[in-house]
């Protein structure tokens, strides 16, 4: 089959607003965020297109204005769970046998909904309830989401476009179908982008999803959903349900027609998810497929030819965007003793300019944590660093959830390099820095490779390229997303396709074919024009006399 032969519009990543004082976007999107805080929704479970509620509402508040109601959602049970399962299975004959055009089609429509007329009701629904800021909300919910489904309709072709050589008289393809049974996908708060990627990814490929969202990105998750269903997916294709993870686990891997999980959250959690499908193994129609992305403790590493300027900013960046609270954020920090003066300097120097608050002032940087139970593990690691004798506080450390739960860019300086915060993922605003003698430098790369059993992202500060290559060999395995002199957050779609090994996941890389090809099946076709009428082999046959 030629190359080229599936034609689909052009993709491209989509264009960044900048929400700069003054622009038409910065008043629609003021406008929509008013528009959200003056109403109450109730949000349903969306399960064969029927729109369930229950007798049991849950409040949603932003983590930044715990005083406001934006509404309440329905939560669910075991029953609701069966139910997504039925009504998945239900729609995947017809889902399944749909020509890939009219999959394209609706999520090509649902990529230009999101960055059309939906782009700052997304947005708002992100910063309100995942008290995400403007800018921060923008990259996410409106662009990487509508790039990861441009991309998913590439990466399907290029799926379909990979085909096997035919010899004369024979004619080889390969049929790509979709799993036998139902997918579920588990998604996280911190990027809107994948819980509604997650879903989206395997129902491209043909497959039918059940869809449980984390209970504090429900808002935006039901956007999500109304983009979905006015863009055209049938119902019963994806089914969204709000249930507990303990609920959806018992009933989904429990079930013959599991056939596979899109993840992305916890180490412990993915593990648990591993050995229970492993324990359940025997009770399935076919091998699960599991595609996670995990936790991440990932670092910046600088050697004494560093800009400074850059690695500075790259610091604020990459440790304090959404409040840490990426996969991707910088956790842990090593910088050489010769260049650490003037590099705190400069790092201090923008820290001192960020203004923390609620995301409707678009002027302030940090907003809040996620919940309660994510603000006190953070307050207590920053109490237990103010007294430890191996690490002390040399930026920020306040913490207050009156109001709303925030905590202040903290900056903690480890006098050991194994100390607690440079292991433990903390997922939040919450930085680590070891200042390592300069002629240690191999034993610090060393030191980092081994500290930790996550790698996701890093990053290397320096102006020396053999420096470069060097730090780059070294840390080959440390890291699945490599930054050079950039922070170590903010993969775009199509650029940088996303994953990590060791305890960070499982490294299907987000947003590319490799994701995708996990949502398949190969079947291997071979016909033969004209077949042979007799099974003899010409050494079969005698010698002539």
């Amino acid at each position: 089959m030629p190359k080229g032969f599936f034609n689909i519009p052009e993709v491209k990543n989509e264009p960044v607003k900048s929400y700069a004082p003054g622009t038409p976007e910065r008043k629609e999107l003021q406008e929509k965020i008013k528009e959200l805080r003056s109403m109450t929704v109730s949000l349903p479970m969306i399960i064969g297109g029927r729109e369930v509620t229950t007798d049991k509402k849950i409040e949603m508040h932003p983590p930044h204005d715990l005083g406001h109601l934006l509404g309440h959602y329905y939560q669910g049970d075991a029953s609701h769970v069966s139910q997504a399962i039925d009504a998945a299975l239900e729609a995947r004959e017809k889902w399944s046998k749909m020509s890939w055009q009219h999959r394209a089609a609706i999520f090509l429509k649902a990529a230009d909904l999101l960055s059309g007329p939906y782009r700052s009701k997304i947005n708002a629904a992100t910063m309100l309830g995942q008290s995400k800021n403007a800018f921060q909300s923008e990259i996410d919910a409106a662009c990487e989401l509508a790039d990861f489904y441009r991309y998913g309709v590439k990466c399907m072709v290029d799926i379909y476009e990979m085909q096997p050589e035919s010899s004369k008289g024979i004619w080889n393809y390969a049929a790509y179908r979709p799993l036998e049974g139902f997918v579920f996908a588990l998604t996280p708060f911190n990027f809107t982008s994948i819980a509604g990627n997650l879903p989206v990814a395997p129902a491209l490929m043909g497959n039918t999803v059940v869809w449980k969202p984390s209970k504090t990105a429900v808002y935006s998750a039901a956007v999500i959903m109304e983009v979905l269903r006015e863009a055209g997916v049938p119902d019963g294709v994806i089914n969204l349900v709000h249930v507990s993870g303990p609920t959806a686990a018992d009933v989904v891997f429990s079930h013959p027609d599991f056939a596979g999980i899109h993840f992305t959250g916890s180490t412990g959690v993915f593990q648990n998810i591993w050995k229970t499908i492993g324990e359940n193994i025997h009770k399935y129609k076919t091998y699960p497929r599991i595609v996670g992305e995990t936790g991440g403790k990932d670092f910046i590493f600088a050697d004494n030819t560093a800009d400074i300027d850059a690695l500075a900013t790259a610091f604020v960046r990459g440790a304090f965007e959404y409040q840490g609270q990426k996969c991707s954020a910088a956790s842990r920090i090593y910088i050489p003793k010769s260049i650490w003066p003037k590099a705190w300097a400069a790092i201090e120097a923008q820290l001192k300019t960020v203004k923390m608050g609620g995301p409707e002032d678009f002027t302030n940087f940090v907003n809040a944590v996620i919940d309660e139970s994510s603000f006190d593990k953070l307050k207590g690691f920053i109490d237990n660093a103010q007294k430890d004798a191996d690490a002390e506080v040399i930026f920020g450390g306040k913490c207050d959830k009156s109001k709303g739960y925030f905590i202040e860019p903290t900056v903690i300086l480890a006098h050991k390099p194994d100390y607690i915060t440079m292991q433990e993922e903390l997922f939040g605003p919450v930085v680590t820095v070891y200042v390592y003698e300069d002629d240690k430098l191999d034993e610090t790369l060393t030191i980092l490779d081994n500290t930790s059993m996550y790698a996701l992202t890093g990053a290397v500060f320096s102006q020396d390229r053999y420096s470069i290559e060097k730090i780059m060999d070294r840390l080959e395995n440390a890291a699945g997303n490599f930054y050079i002199n950039d922070k170590p957050t903010g993969a775009v779609v199509g650029q940088q396709p996303f994953g990590g090994a060791r305890g960070s996941g499982t490294n299907d890389k987000a947003g590319s074919v490799f994701n995708f090809i996990r949502w398949v099946s190969m079947r291997a076709v071979k016909e033969n024009f004209v077949p042979p009428h007799n099974y003899m082999y010409p050494n079969f046959l005698p010698d002539k006399e």
